[in-house]
């Protein structure tokens, strides 16, 4: 009897040993699930700051500049009856009567002056005094009596005659444009669709996109040649004279870019210190020009731009094994065989990397070229700030902006194929 019965609650404690099995592993894949709910939500807000960060200061920056490099609203603002009448033009013939009749209504509605007045400023863009046209021809048309419209407009200036004109207001329909985009690399839009180079005397941009390419270019070069035997000085020497030439090395980043640039005006104005040396040696017989031109600017940007190849050049170097050039010379390597073929290549990321870091800030410059450079030095920088602060016109700084970002990624993706992104970034 007491057997049966022991034998009895070893099944019911068996059977509902089995029946928990099952919930005790659902509450175990619950358990599980929360917690990597609960790790998931710790990562997110570990790296949302950030993600934040990179949104709002950088691609939302960029795509502000990729937006306004092809916004085109003046036109559509100001003369949306013109526009609606110019849909049917095809842009051949002389404009229809229509388009005098919905261009007076536009001026005479009530569209406020300061639209009409951007209107006017974008046509100018692409046809040089259509500004003055259109202002004209709003002092005219806004208090008249207008019977007939197209006699009027041409009454007051027989430019309204020209299709020219009224294509480019039709062209000026549309959302977006490629105007500003093509004017950065001296292009414009061609009248039957694609486009054309710009007339010579109003080509610029290439130039001085060619200079800002070769400006850069030379100022890295001169960088890496003198950053390279000082980076391995620093690396080479050790111990506290090592940390002295750092310090010297890292001493410009301690001092304001502008104090550094004027400092350079006086020092290389021809009653300056440099001047007074090379007389006092005997080296000049007068003082040379060495600022306000191409000379002054390379000094000066190299100068400053030096500790950007230094320092990732020391980063690579402390990571090389003496032990490498030893084994070199062991086996018999002389030290420039050594140098080309053992510890030149182990160097290459650091110098890809300040390559890479030298030239897109040199890129980039706008006070040094303009306090040191003279008129024919200056560059694409120069050109944004004046077409974002001067003209007010931001469609062609943005674009200006696009065309050097676009420089600055091919050189990127360059760059990236000689050395390799991920030695450059340290992550091989």
């Amino acid at each position: 009897m007491a057997g049966s019965v022991t034998s009895e609650l070893a099944v019911r404690q068996s059977s509902g040993a089995a029946a928990a099995q099952p919930g005790r592993a659902l509450a175990l894949a619950a358990g599980f699930r929360a917690d990597r709910k609960r790790q998931r939500m710790i990562s997110v807000m570990l790296i949302g700051p950030l993600v934040a960060f990179i949104v709002f200061a950088f691609v939302l920056p960029l795509g502000t500049m990729l937006f306004y490099a092809v916004n085109n609203p003046e036109v559509r603002n100001a003369l949306p009856q013109t526009l609606e009448v110019l849909k049917t033009w095809d842009g051949s013939g002389p404009p229809p009567p229509e388009a005098f009749d919905a261009l007076v209504a536009d001026i005479k509605s009530d569209v406020p002056p300061n639209v009409l007045a951007e209107a006017g400023r974008r046509l100018n863009y692409e046809i040089t005094g259509f500004r003055s046209l259109l202002a004209k021809t709003v002092r005219n048309v806004r208090n008249a009596e207008i019977t007939v419209a197209q006699q009027h407009l041409l009454a007051i200036d027989e430019q309204w005659n020209d299709p020219a004109y009224w294509r480019v207001i039709q062209r000026n329909g549309s959302a977006l444009t490629a105007f500003y985009l093509l004017s950065a690399v001296d292009l414009r839009p061609g009248d039957e669709g694609g486009a054309k180079l710009a007339p010579r005397e109003e080509r610029l941009f290439l130039s001085t996109l060619m200079r800002t390419l070769v400006i850069s270019a030379v100022v890295t070069l001169i960088c890496v040649l003198l950053a390279y035997p000082i980076a391995n000085a620093v690396v080479s020497v050790g111990g506290r004279f090592s940390a002295i030439m750092l310090a010297c090395v890292l001493l410009p980043f301690w001092t304001s870019l502008l104090v550094r640039t004027s400092a350079w005006i006086v020092i290389l104005q021809k009653e300056g210190i440099v001047n007074r040396v090379l007389q006092a040696l005997g080296l000049t017989d007068a003082p040379l020009e060495l600022v306000f031109n191409r000379t002054g600017l390379y000094i000066a940007m190299v100068h400053i731009l030096l500790p950007f190849m230094v320092l990732p050049l020391i980063s690579v170097m402390k990571g090389i094994s003496p032990t490498f050039v030893r084994a070199s010379s062991s086996l018999g390597a002389g030290p420039l065989t050594t140098f080309l073929r053992v510890y030149l290549p182990l160097t290459l990321p650091g110098v890809g990397a300040g390559c890479l870091l030298t030239f897109i800030i040199a890129a980039g410059y706008y006070v040094t070229p303009t306090l040191v450079g003279g008129a024919s030095d200056q560059m694409l920088s120069y050109f944004v700030a004046f077409y974002a602060n001067t003209t007010i016109n931001w469609g062609m700084s943005a674009a200006l902006g696009v065309l050097l970002l676009s420089c600055i990624l091919a050189l990127y993706i360059i760059i990236g194929r000689i050395v390799g992104i991920d030695r450059i970034v340290g992550m091989e």
